[in-house]
């Protein structure tokens, strides 16, 4: 079977967006960053299949995504580790995958950690906006949400596909962060202090790296929001004026209880800022644990 580059979802999974590098660029005009929450996984499919960093991938939560290949194609996985079955055979994850035209790709259950990105040679060809392909679940810019009987149609392809993460096999390295959602694991942050933890009393800035909080299940695109630690305690009144928010960003409500803002996050709030977690590998590691994994935060750099 042969027809037009494109892929044609047949089981779309909890919440499978088309993602990118984002949108930086445009906070002035409200519009958030978006883009791939694990960066790193989404960079490492791109490769293996042969794409610029920025091509467009699939991001697939919890429990996969179906897609049948309208015409050969080839296709990686990588992120949470989950089993990949083409036309019901067993394939690699982490490497480069050959699809016939007419086979189904099938993207199981995340094993550990919570999204998973598929990478098509030519990356998915969905229109642009504002220079990304990339979902906003906040402003509602870009493609909509997956859903059943979506055609995504595939670019031109480019150079030819590279064989695991370091030519020899992509091994555990296409698993990106997903580690961090793994049965009993703890999710470390590194946090650099500023630029309101003034606003907090200093017992609770000492008691935040003695003390560990649990990921919620209100969790999301937009923040990574913690439950059942400590509240942290304001020593001032009032509230601010809307200032300007940050990738990675931790902002405490008054509940007192941390959110780590995420690529769809807001491009302003009013809430204090205590720190702010570095952009690359430990940001990327906030993007896989479920909800109930462990999160503690340790002092990165100098504060």
């Amino acid at each position: 079977m042969s027809g037009p580059r494109g892929l044609l979802v047949l089981r779309a999974g909890a919440l499978t967006t088309v993602q990118d590098r984002g949108r930086p660029g445009w906070a002035h005009l409200g519009v958030p960053r978006s883009g791939a929450l694990d960066a790193g996984a989404h960079a490492l499919a791109n490769r293996l299949v042969g794409n610029p960093v920025d091509a467009a991938t699939l991001e697939t939560t919890l429990d996969g995504v179906a897609l049948r290949a309208l015409a050969p194609v080839t296709v990686a996985v990588t992120g949470a580790p989950c089993a990949v079955r083409a036309s019901g055979r067993p394939v690699a994850w982490g490497e480069p995958v050959w699809l016939p035209g007419g086979a189904e790709l099938e993207v199981g259950r995340a094993e550990s950690g919570l999204r998973s990105y598929v990478a098509v040679r030519g990356g998915f060809g969905v229109p642009a906006v504002l220079g990304s392909r990339a979902t906003d679940l906040l402003s509602g810019l870009g493609p909509p949400v997956l859903a059943a009987g979506t055609l995504l149609p595939v670019g031109p392809p480019g150079r030819d596909p590279a064989r695991g993460a370091d030519g020899a096999g992509a091994g555990a390295g296409a698993a990106g962060s997903a580690g961090a959602g793994a049965a009993g694991s703890e999710l470390v942050l590194p946090l650099r202090l500023g630029p309101r933890a003034d606003w907090f009393t200093a017992e609770s800035i000492a008691g935040l790296w003695r003390s560990g909080y649990r990921v919620s299940a209100l969790s999301n695109r937009i923040g990574l929001r913690t439950e059942a630690g400590p509240p942290l305690r304001r020593a001032r009144g009032g509230e601010l004026p809307s200032e300007g928010m940050v990738l990675g960003a931790v902002q405490v409500p008054p509940d007192g209880l941390p959110v780590v803002f995420l690529a769809d996050h807001p491009v302003t709030g009013g809430y204090p800022v205590i720190g702010v977690i570095p952009e690359g590998p430990p940001l990327d590691a906030a993007a896989q644990p479920r909800p109930g994994t462990g999160v503690r935060f340790v002092r990165a750099g100098r504060n």
